[in-house]
């Protein structure tokens, strides 16, 4: 689908964003091996939190799905049952890198494959630790899916990380629920902290003491009712486009600010942003506020180290805002940029091009001159959701018109994005 995005200015109001998408992943998985019901409210329906639904589906669990609710029918910890074909996950990696973990200690078969763009992304980065826990498990192109687990027995491991990895972690830390022993996870940069929230409500036992994570057996899991924040990843498209699009003033309503994910308000505030952060309050063990923003007059920044990881996924948007900000900004430490659902150094240069404005590439982010004047012209989505709503963005501050094509693949995380961009 091609979608034509005018320039605008003025962008007023109050909208709601869909559910956190890492939340919903963890709701769905975590309940499916709790005992009893798990009732998620705000469930975001995109279509990578619907293959985590479908996977879990085939593996026994019972799910009812009306609009964002979301009832899971929990078996507890050993309640799985062997499926009787692959299970597809579609483009979601927290999907296949997560349920790995589990699948790992289950007493049965499973083979695990995704669509083309799951089958460019590293898998060895689970494989590796889930083997040294005594898993088995094989990739048929070294590393990469479609992924045979043969369920085995599992001991617990003391393991570093090599690359600040939420999805690794979990991974990690799922496996361990099933191991023999207390699992030790020394992470050196602290990554998105929900699986260690969740499981911990569920009734798991993880201790994090200065980025050294230990997970003790439990006997099982328990269902509990789950609340799903707006994702602050989708939040921060429209915090960009309130901050660069003249005569703005925008309150995202109801958005998780888990201080694991915070790192684009640090980054939009560090460049005089105002970004204002109102009503908290606390969801589930997660912080939940408003974020109101306004058109500002942006300054540039050096981004490097640890937050990072806080804003991976928001980088993208990032750096449309700065190319309206004064001066050269720098991006650097974010490689991981690279084996997302697509090169997104790559793909964000090359798509930005095409509207006049030029990114210079780097081994491990980029330079973004800030004041380039944004033109109307056509790009392509790469199929990556977050390059097409990142160039939607870039598109309001153009000079006419601009073409996105395969603007659908939005739905992976923010199914009505453009119907949201338009109500403003």
């Amino acid at each position: 689908m091609d979608k034509v995005i005018n320039s605008k200015t003025g962008l007023k109001g109050r909208i709601k964003i869909p559910g956190d998408k890492s939340i919903s992943h963890r709701a769905v998985m975590f309940g499916s091996i709790a005992k009893g019901d798990t009732k998620i409210t705000g469930f975001l329906t995109g279509d990578d939190c619907m293959s985590t639904i479908a996977c879990f589906k085939k593996l026994g669990i019972d799910i009812d799905v009306n609009k964002d609710t979301v009832v899971v029918h929990g078996k507890g910890l050993r309640g799985l049952s062997a499926p009787k074909e692959a299970l597809d996950v579609g483009n979601s990696g927290t999907t296949i890198r997560l349920i790995s973990g589990i699948l790992a200690a289950q007493p049965f078969d499973c083979v695990l494959n995704g669509d083309a763009s799951i089958r460019k992304r590293p898998m060895k980065r689970i494989i590796d630790p889930l083997l040294q826990m005594g898993a088995d498990i094989e990739s048929e192109n070294e590393g990469y899916a479609p992924l045979t687990v043969h369920g085995r027995k599992l001991k617990a491991i003391e393991y570093t990380m090599p690359v600040a990895s939420a999805q690794v972690k979990s991974s990690i830390l799922l496996a361990s629920l099933f191991a023999e022993g207390t699992t030790v996870i020394n992470e050196p940069v602290a990554s998105r902290n929900h699986t260690e929230i969740m499981l911990n409500y569920f009734g798991a036992d993880i201790k994090n003491n200065n980025g050294v994570i230990t997970s003790s057996p439990v006997e099982e899991l328990y269902g509990e009712d789950i609340d799903v924040p707006g994702d602050i990843s989708s939040a921060a498209f429209f915090m960009a486009a309130g901050l660069i699009v003249p005569d703005s003033h925008i309150i995202i309503e109801n958005v998780g600010i888990n201080p694991t994910r915070t790192g684009i308000i640090d980054a939009f505030k560090a460049m005089g942003g105002y970004v204002e952060i109102i009503n908290e309050r606390s969801s589930g063990g997660e912080p939940v506020a408003d974020i109101e923003v306004k058109t500002s007059r942006l300054r540039a920044i050096t981004l490097e180290g640890d937050i990072i990881p806080r804003m991976i996924d928001e980088i993208p948007v990032f750096a449309v805002a700065a190319l309206c900000a004064e001066g050269t900004t720098v991006v650097k430490d974010a490689e991981e940029l690279k084996v997302k659902e697509s090169n997104r150094i790559a793909t964000m240069s090359e798509e930005l091009g095409k509207l006049g404005v030029v990114i210079k590439e780097t081994d491990d982010g980029m330079i973004i001159e800030g004041g380039q004047k944004i033109r109307a012209g056509r790009v392509y989505s790469h199929l990556d959701h977050r390059v097409a709503m990142s160039c939607a963005v870039a598109a309001l501050t153009a000079d006419g018109a601009t073409t996105i094509t395969d603007a659908d693949c939005v739905a992976i995380s923010f199914p009505d994005f453009y119907e949201k961009l338009e109500s403003l």
